[in-house]
């Protein structure tokens, strides 16, 4: 017995050592494929919305007609697709095109690393005649991430571009330095647009840490390096200028929105306040009630070709994992304080 148990403990060690030695080599081409592709960066992907409402219709022809009726209709589409498609062939490049683009905003603008990508994408290809619709949905956030996104799409105006920005949900605060930016601004009519505020919230700790003993030193070389700290003790003469700091930001959000939206009177709108689609657009904050759906639709059916394109940056699957986690915390605090903040605006 002590023979075979001996026996068995040598082949089990053998097996374990077999075993780890193929999960390194596994490890190992897992990081270098990882390694090759943080190398490889990015890519563009692009897809024909067109199509895509085709099979809609097609699907449901097929469910709504017999047989022998899909089949004549389908013929005759075809046929028909087949002379516009000759007809085009010669002029291809003058027909007009909807780069369509995606912007969902977190708390650090994080989709502006894919924006810039698609933004320089677009102007590769596009002509004055064309236009670029971005479906907004943003409550706000970091001032320098939106500031950046803000001049992304800059870029696009710069060189002539109809911009239509769609708001579905929410494009409050950043989301709304985004939204100023466009030729035409479309919300839904209970989207929520504005918050042309500055908000900072800090917390300090410095009592705890007092009733404690613990004493917490803040050395700077500057009058102003550090205004409000979170450990230590906060000075009256550190909260004004904190406030002062504050108010230049709002006073250039003002005049960021003034510059691209001069119609609006910035002493009713920019207090801080937001507004649903409809009292949006009394307030013109909008020009017009619709949601990006309908939007896309008829410009299909007006025969525009409607190109979606996005960037995909190719992470480690680590850094991957970590960006979603990290969204997602964010996504639930920015929830909580709003629901903090506004209650009664929430449908229960």
């Amino acid at each position: 017995m002590i023979a075979w148990l001996s026996e068995y403990g040598l082949f089990l060690a053998k097996a374990l050592t077999v075993v780890a030695g193929v999960l390194v080599v596994i490890a190992g081409a897992v990081a270098a494929s990882q390694r090759m592709r943080s190398r490889e960066g990015g890519a563009i992907e692009v897809s024909k919305l067109n199509e895509r409402y085709d099979a809609m219709r097609d699907a449901l022809r097929r469910a709504s007609l017999d047989s022998k009726h899909y089949r004549k209709l389908t013929k005759q589409e075809r046929k028909a697709r087949r002379t516009r498609e000759k007809e085009r062939a010669g002029d291809a490049a003058d027909v007009v095109k909807v780069f369509v683009l995606d912007f969902n905003g977190d708390i650090r603008a994080h989709a502006v690393d894919a924006l810039r990508e698609e933004v320089s994408a677009v102007l590769t290809l596009a002509k004055p005649e064309d236009t670029v619709l971005l479906r907004l949905e943003s409550p706000g956030g970091m001032v320098h991430g939106y500031g950046l996104a803000a001049a992304q799409l800059a870029r696009l105006r710069d060189r002539g571009l109809r911009l239509v920005v769609c708001v579905d949900k929410v494009a409050a605060s950043g989301g709304y330095m985004m939204a100023c930016m466009a030729s035409e601004l479309v919300a839904a009519p209970f989207a929520m647009l504005g918050s042309i505020g500055v908000l900072a919230q800090v917390p300090n700790l410095h009592r705890l840490l007092q009733r404690h003993d613990i004493d917490y030193e803040v050395l700077t070389a500057g009058q102003y390096k550090r205004t409000l700290t979170v450990l230590g003790r906060n000075t009256e003469e550190g909260r004004r200028k904190f406030n002062e700091e504050l108010e230049d930001v709002h006073a250039l959000f003002k005049e960021h929105v003034s510059a691209w939206r001069p119609v609006l009177d910035m002493a009713t709108v920019a207090t801080g306040e937001t507004w649903f689609g409809t009292r949006a657009l009394a307030l013109r904050l909008a020009d017009c009630l619709g949601t990006s759906d309908q939007w896309l639709q008829d410009a299909a059916d007006a025969g525009q070709v409607l190109l979606e394109v996005s960037y995909t940056e190719r992470k480690p699957i680590s850094e991957r994992l970590g960006a979603v986690l990290e969204g997602a915390v964010s996504r639930g605090v920015q929830r909580a304080l709003e629901r903090l903040e506004s209650p009664g605006e929430w449908l229960r």
